[in-house]
């Protein structure tokens, strides 16, 4: 597969070409099931996007039943932004319903498979973004990530999945399911691509008022031979397995390699990050998913008067997780219990967010594990709770609003990738990716 820098430089005729050849070797990889459908338009660049992004006239489901017949009235902003830079929306791709989920096992459409052995979950929600690039069916993809839903199945499927800081991309357009949390991303296959991209859809939007109206690009002072100081963190790795514990070991080899300066902090408690992330995220998806009642647009189920409509609608269009996540919120939300849930995970969240800048006030960047494991096998996360503690490395950095950038480091025995993920502070992005570009070269992790 070319890169997404090669591809900018085909021609009109070798880009066509190119993207017939590619619809055609996604036809003919079906049961990866990566693509829910497949969309050649356009002049530009193929990218692959993530079912809660809006195209206009695509159909846009967020992956649920609810939302089959809902056709796109407009475009996402970064859909408007990838197709003035010369890139074109090419097919959407799987996800966890209303990405909800550390699997894509709770699509609406079924579920994707790892690319690297189809026998292991690709990770999620946005798993089929990552399948699709790591299959090498796409050049590249866009995905969003509210508790690491970006970084998890990059680091699943061996590829780069960037996170930017909370406001850098424009969130109009994209199916909310934690607003304070959420933040669209790319999905590459190295990291100089991942920063294109990102300079691509980052940058000002009138239409997201939590824009942060900052245009300033990474990749014209792409730099691997800064020296930075980067924080690792020993006693945080104590929930992670030994494939993790090895590749922590060896991106910190590689890390001196290249002159970087590697000094010890610490981080709280990863049980904080759970109950912070879990609260606030189900408490914001109740209230962002209310609007899905089956009367302005989408599935609807008729009953025998309006709230018999509201009831059958939304129990036969949502899926278990999405109920099981609206159920907590409207828990956490309740008279009774705001004060003692909701109230205490956003002073939590506060306290979070002071670590981060506490080591922030020494290091330039922060390494840290994305998920305790290597991909698990489908069936082996046997609980709801086993998934939910399966983020806790990656919820903190989107409670805070950091920016962050999974890569992978090394295969395991069994031959499944192995991803760590890079944090810097607020805004900071041509850090991470000069951190991140500096690893990834010494590393020269190969397929």
């Amino acid at each position: 597969m070319i890169t997404l820098k090669e591809a900018l430089t085909l021609s009109k005729d070798e880009l066509n070409k190119f993207k017939d050849d590619l619809k055609k070797k996604i036809e003919a990889n079906p049961t990866l099931n990566a693509y829910i459908d497949v969309k050649n338009v356009g002049e530009g660049v193929p990218i692959a996007i993530k079912d809660n992004i809006q195209v206009k006239s695509w159909s846009v489901t967020s992956a649920s039943n609810i939302l089959q017949g809902y056709i796109a009235p407009y475009n996402a902003t970064v859909i408007n932004k990838l197709t003035e830079a010369g890139l074109s929306p090419f097919g959407r791709v799987n996800m966890d319903e209303f990405a909800m989920g550390s699997t894509t096992e709770s699509s609406f459409y079924g579920k994707t498979l790892n690319p690297i052995n189809p026998e292991y979950v690709p990770g999620g929600s946005s798993g089929g973004s990552a399948a699709a690039v790591g299959a090498g069916l796409a050049i590249a993809a866009l995905g969003s990530d509210t508790g690491g839903s970006i970084r998890q199945p990059a680091a699943f499927c061996g590829i780069v999945g960037m996170k930017p800081t909370y406001g850098r991309v424009s969130r109009y357009g994209l199916g909310a399911y934690a607003s304070s949390l959420d933040q669209i991303g790319p999905l590459t296959q190295n990291v100089e691509d991942a920063a294109i991209l990102y300079d691509i859809i980052s940058g000002s939007c009138e239409k997201d008022s939590t824009n942060a109206n900052k245009d300033d690009k990474v990749t014209p002072s792409l730099n691997a031979d800064r020296k930075l100081r980067i924080a690792v963190l020993p006693k945080y790795l104590e929930s992670a397995n030994q494939d993790v514990k090895d590749a922590y070991a060896k991106a910190i080899e590689a890390l001196k390699a290249q002159g970087h300066t590697i000094v010890e902090h610490e981080m709280k408690d990863s049980k904080f990050d759970i109950s912070a992330y879990y609260i606030t995220a189900t408490a914001e998806a109740t209230t962002n998913l209310a609007r899905y009642d089956g009367i302005r647009y989408g599935n609807r189920v008729t009953g025998k008067n309006l709230e018999d409509t509201f009831t059958q609608t939304r129990s036969n269009g949502f899926g278990d997780e999405v109920k099981r996540r609206i159920m907590l919120g409207n828990f956490v939300l309740s008279s009774g219990y705001y004060e003692a849930y909701y109230v205490k995970a956003q002073k939590t969240r506060h306290i979070i967010k002071d670590n981060y800048a506490k080591i922030f006030e020494d290091v330039d960047l922060i390494l840290s594990p994305v998920a305790p494991t290597v991909a698990p096998k489908f069936g082996e996360l046997a609980t709801p709770m086993d998934m939910y503690l399966s983020d806790i490395y990656t919820i903190s950095v989107n409670l805070a609003g950091l920016p962050g950038l999974s890569l992978p480091v090394m295969k395991n025995a069994d031959g499944m990738p192995v991803g760590l993920q890079l944090i810097a502070n607020a805004y900071d992005e041509q850090t991470l990716f000069d951190g991140s570009l500096s690893l990834e070269r010494e590393l020269n992790y190969q397929k």
